[in-house]
């Protein structure tokens, strides 16, 4: 009985930390894109001009649009993901002014399910509401539904830390906006993890960020992206 008795102890023992090894595994999992290539991803362009534009430059995704076109250049991750933290240290620019472009460093699922950064010149209007100096650009921050929000503040052109935090709150995701450390919008989605994302990096000339179609080449860098699973 105390052979059999030890036995189970032992086998109990073995299977807590097999199991408490895999929950930890799963909970560190942290997946860095370096841009030393583009494996993991693939062209997700939305326009139809057949160049790619995405370029690799000693470690970086340099994506850009040429002027006076509806260029939408991206890549994606193959994979997709849910709850965690996405990260993206992305340089922007000194925009052209008025010009309908966007650096985007985004998670997207379906046009329902789309949480984004989009940093552009922006609309006059939009500009003078922000107090955007000449040297800053305007970082939207939105959901496409569930519900859809946008906000918007005044960056520096340069480099910046871009995060979405996806954590579960009642089974749904609650989305945090991270740009260098801080905390600057937030929403409880409808949804949850039954719907995952791809990752996003783009160049867009858009129609709702400025005033016109883009009068220059405009273009974003990609130092590194970043995924950090948690619950």
């Amino acid at each position: 009985m105390n052979k059999m008795f030890t036995k189970l102890v032992s086998l109990l023992c073995m299977l807590s930390l097999i199991t408490g090894a895999g929950c930890m595994k799963k909970e560190q999992q942290t997946i860095t894109w370096d841009f030393d290539d583009l494996e993991g991803w693939e062209y997700a362009h939305q326009d139809e001009n057949p160049d790619n534009q995405c370029v690799l430059e000693e470690g970086t995704l340099r994506i850009f649009t040429r002027a006076h076109s509806w260029d939408r250049k991206k890549v994606r991750t193959s994979e997709t993901f849910t709850t965690g933290r996405y990260t993206w240290r992305t340089y922007i620019p000194q925009m052209g002014v008025g010009d309908m472009a966007s650096v985007g460093s985004w998670i997207y699922c379906d046009d329902h399910h789309e949480i984004d950064f989009e940093v552009g010149y922006g609309k006059d209007s939009v500009r003078l509401e922000a107090g955007a100096a000449p040297d800053e650009m305007i970082a939207y921050m939105t959901t496409q539904d569930h519900p859809n929000k946008s906000v918007y503040v005044a960056i520096k052109s340069g480099w910046h830390i871009f995060e979405i935090d996806l954590s579960r709150v009642d089974d749904n995701y609650f989305v945090e906006w991270i740009i260098d450390d801080e905390v600057v919008s937030s929403v409880q989605q409808t949804f949850g993890t039954e719907f995952a994302f791809h990752i996003f990096c783009s160049v867009e000339n858009l129609r709702f960020i400025g005033d016109h179609q883009p009068e220059n080449e405009n273009y974003g860098i990609f130092d590194y992206v970043k995924y950090s699973y948690h619950e």
